[in-house]
């Protein structure tokens, strides 16, 4: 399994070990990441996620599972990230965008 958050697409990182005496040799950051049932409200089910502890966060910040998968971007997704995301959409009616009335004076 690779260790890649499936909502934010975060990987491991490649910088150095110093030691010391200022001596650098090759090691890997690997992201914090997760198990983590989500609810989605649309889908009426929880979804399980290997996800990073910072997409936690900002999931709870957008308000929520599904405003955050309707908010983001398709290459930004997992490609299981972007099933359920069609899937939300899918159930979510369309937000209508506000028709502006035209003023006959």
């Amino acid at each position: 399994m690779s260790r890649r958050c499936e909502l934010t697409l975060k990987g491991p990182q490649v910088g150095h070990k110093v030691s010391h005496s200022n001596h650098k040799t090759k090691r890997r950051f690997l992201p914090n990441l997760v198990n983590v049932t989500f609810l989605s409200d649309a889908l009426g089910r929880g979804v399980r996620m290997r996800v990073c502890t910072n997409a936690v966060k900002s999931v709870d910040h957008r308000g929520g599972f599904d405003a955050y998968l309707i908010k983001a971007k398709e290459h930004e997704l997992s490609p299981k990230a972007v099933l359920l995301k069609r899937a939300i959409e899918k159930k979510t009616p369309a937000v209508e965008a506000p028709v502006e009335a035209a003023s006959a004076a």
